[in-house]
């Protein structure tokens, strides 16, 4: 990766943690719901939890969040346990209350921009199942979790916020790429039933670097393009990751364009999807 990325990486999650704790902030009650079942408040102490855990992530000698067999339990899951993960943080973080919840959200990132200025972006850290991910993917990670969890809290009170594309283009372009270069460990485990025969789906956005994911026998793996894949999407990494969150439905992202699906078997789609998907 070329030091300029980088940098706009780092940069990228210094100026949205901030813009995150502008909107909380701009919030007059921490207690109006955020989503169905989280208040602002709830949605801020799972981010500053995540914030928190790449700390550790980083840097095991940091102090961890203090949620009993936090780790241990990590080693064993898939992306269907991350929900139970969640209840099990929330009803361990207590703290409420969202100033203090921001001073340590705002101490986290900056310890993350601290302990990685020196190295190396590619270098891998394990997460989730075993999966193997690098420093700018766990940044684009928690850029996306800031930028998602910023949208509900501006829905619920009612503010504006923006998903600048540059800035959601790190989720896909380095945090899921970089887990189908590095190993997914057991993280995509229980996608149903695997299917021998290979499917290609080729992701092209103006924001990041095309790449072809390769479904095979249950395993995923990334690779430059080459050849006609059985699907090409074309995306717009802002309506992307709302849609794969749920934040919008894939027929709209569709109808809107933001979203195009082509190739020569663009009905294998949904199949890969059920492999490859997110909490």
């Amino acid at each position: 990766m070329a030091p300029e990325k980088w940098n706009a990486i780092r940069a990228s999650l210094r100026d949205t943690t901030e813009r995150f704790a502008a909107l909380v902030s701009a919030v007059p009650d921490p207690y109006v719901k955020a989503t169905d079942t989280w208040t602002v408040a709830d949605t801020v102490t799972h981010v500053t939890s995540v914030g928190w855990l790449d700390t550790v992530l980083i840097d095991p000698t940091a102090p961890p969040p203090p949620v009993p067999d936090l780790f241990e339990r990590m080693k064993s899951m898939n992306v269907e346990d991350v929900h139970e993960l969640n209840r099990v943080v929330l009803g361990s973080l207590t703290e409420r209350g969202v100033e203090p919840l921001l001073d340590r959200l705002r101490e986290s990132v900056a310890f993350m921009l601290d302990r990685t200025a020196d190295r190396d972006p590619d270098e891998t850290v394990t997460w989730i199942g075993g999966a193997q991910v690098t420093l700018a993917g766990l940044f684009g990670h928690m850029i996306n979790e800031l930028l998602l969890h910023g949208h509900d809290i501006a829905t619920g009170a009612r503010e504006p916020w923006d998903i600048p594309p540059r800035d959601a283009s790190y989720f896909f372009g380095e945090f899921m790429v970089g887990l189908a270069t590095h190993g997914l460990g057991h993280l995509l485990d229980g996608g149903g039933r695997p299917r021998e025969r290979p499917i290609s789906v080729e992701f092209r956005s103006a924001y990041t670097d095309p790449v072809v994911f390769r479904l095979v026998d249950g395993r995923t793996t990334a690779h430059p393009p080459s050849g006609v894949p059985d699907v090409r999407l074309t995306f717009d990494p802002a309506v992307f990751n709302m849609m794969l969150f749920g934040r919008t439905s894939r027929v709209k992202a569709v109808l809107t364009r933001k979203v195009t699906i082509g190739g020569r078997r663009p009905w294998l789609l949904p199949e890969f999807l059920r492999t490859v998907r997110v909490p």
